[in-house]
């Protein structure tokens, strides 16, 4: 992984559920207060629901910048959170997902769904093909991400990948070690 010096701003993939274990909210919690505490602006999907309401509502209450990407036809369902340092409202998924990607430094995957999932695939293959060097984290929150780590090295095992392929993400287990990671 590319040393990253003097990170302005962390993307963060999340679930706009809470998931069953209390951990994920701990989790999205903790990383707020940090991006927070860093000086570092969170850059999301701009709702107030989930892991996603949750990581935003810790960056505010600890002070910190906020910037959110919601698209036109989620902004009842994920309820928009209009009270961010920075609110834009795109026409569709696509236009979210390159805002957030192009305002951000860093990228980390929270637990979350499918689209978590379609979000940290799509950076992770613009990486293998070299669109960007930009650090990729998954939050590994009590082992949420193992099974994907595992299809990962399924894939390499089976040929559909390079063993390469690994080295474009780094997982981390707690917010403290994605932290220090990131400040390298």
């Amino acid at each position: 992984m590319t040393a990253l010096h003097n990170p302005r701003s962390v993307c963060v993939y999340c679930g706009s559920r809470f998931g069953t274990n209390p951990a994920y909210k701990a989790a999205a919690t903790a990383l707020g207060q940090a991006l927070a505490l860093a000086g570092l602006r969170l850059v999301y999907g701009a709702g107030d629901v989930g892991l996603m309401g949750t990581v935003a509502n810790a960056t505010q209450a600890a002070g910190g910048d906020t910037f959110g990407v919601i698209p036109v036809h989620l902004m009842d369902q994920e309820i928009g959170k209009r009270d961010l340092s920075s609110f834009v409202i795109t026409e569709n998924m696509h236009e979210r997902k390159k805002v957030m990607f192009m305002n951000a430094d860093v990228i980390v995957t929270l637990p979350g769904g499918a689209g978590s999932l379609d979000e940290f695939f799509e950076v992770l293959t613009w990486k293998q093909l070299g669109l960007h060097d930009k650090p990729i984290f998954l939050l590994n929150t009590e082992g949420y991400w193992s099974p994907l780590v595992d299809l990962i090295a399924h894939q390499i095992d089976h040929g559909f990948a390079n063993a390469s392929l690994t080295g474009l993400f780094t997982v981390v287990e707690t917010v403290p070690e994605l932290m220090r990671k990131i400040s390298l």
